[in-house]
């Protein structure tokens, strides 16, 4: 996908309820992103397959793991994907291949009503150089350590991420 280089590069992350582990992957990639200077060059969302938490904040045990390793998840809320998301964003990352498959058929419903170009889907851990086509556990249901796992292999893929997609843009040297 070639886009003009004063554009953004938009990332949409998914998961299941958003409020575990796409906010969390959007929080880490937003800081990296800042952290190396391109926050103008990337922009990062979040959203959920399902409706069930829509304008809530992400889990607090979320929010605890994430702020214990400087992230700051507190000022984003749930939302559901949408078809329009797809004309609006130049990649949707899923957490998982549940997720992916229900992005797919979302795709395939974008692209029926003639929502212009689609984003590319993929799973965030085929980023991780380990992980390929793994799921990110959902630790909505586990203990402390999930969470922790969590941000682990989060961590590692937005890294990766980031240095594929400012590659792509022509800046090499990130520092990220």
């Amino acid at each position: 996908m070639s886009l003009s280089q004063d554009k953004p590069t938009r990332i949409l992350f998914v998961c299941l309820g958003n409020i575990c582990r796409s906010p969390t992957a959007e929080a880490v990639f937003r800081h990296k992103a800042g952290q190396a200077g391109w926050h103008n060059l990337l922009q990062a969302d979040s959203a959920g397959t399902a409706a069930w938490h829509v304008g809530k904040v992400p889990d607090a045990r979320s929010q605890q793991h994430g702020r214990e390793r400087g992230y700051d998840l507190s000022s984003l809320r749930a939302r559901q994907v949408t078809t329009a998301d797809f004309s609006d964003f130049d990649h949707i990352l899923a957490m998982d291949a549940d997720n992916l498959a229900e992005l797919e058929k979302l795709r395939q419903q974008a692209a029926a009503a003639g929502q212009g170009r689609t984003a590319r889907l993929g799973l965030l851990l085929d980023e991780h150089p380990d992980t390929a086509g793994r799921d990110v556990p959902d630790p909505y249901y586990g203990g402390p350590a999930g969470f922790d796992e969590v941000i682990d292999l989060i961590e590692t893929a937005t890294d990766a991420l980031l240095r594929r997609l400012l590659k792509a843009r022509g800046v090499f040297g990130c520092g990220c």
